[in-house]
């Protein structure tokens, strides 16, 4: 089974990932503290800018095609290579979205 070595930039923290194995999965069961929420690639939290290296995230419904170039979804995200993400990184699309019940300003 091939592994890839997933850098987590700026805190020090790295795992092996199986390209079988969602990099959620093992961060969690490393004990690190990854932010996540419904595990099935839609709400955005779990999300890290890809820094280097590639990712294969087919269920990762919440990312526009452009997005998931360069941001994964670790619930969904499976690595292709040594991966280096920045968990502290949101795509743009996280930031355009309106709180529930307000307005949009014209």
């Amino acid at each position: 089974m091939t592994t890839h070595t997933v850098e987590f930039v700026g805190t020090g923290e790295e795992i092996e990932v199986a390209e079988t194995e969602t990099i959620l999965d093992v961060a969690v069961r490393e004990g690190i503290s990854q932010e996540y929420s419904c595990r099935v690639g839609m709400c955005l939290a779990c999300s890290a800018e890809i820094i280097e290296g590639e990712v294969t995230q087919p269920g990762a419904r919440g990312l526009t095609e452009a997005e998931a170039e360069n941001y994964a979804l670790t619930c969904m995200a499976r690595p292709e290579t040594d991966l280096k993400l920045d968990r502290g990184s949101y795509p743009p699309s996280i930031e355009a979205e309106e709180p529930t019940g307000e307005p949009a300003d014209d």
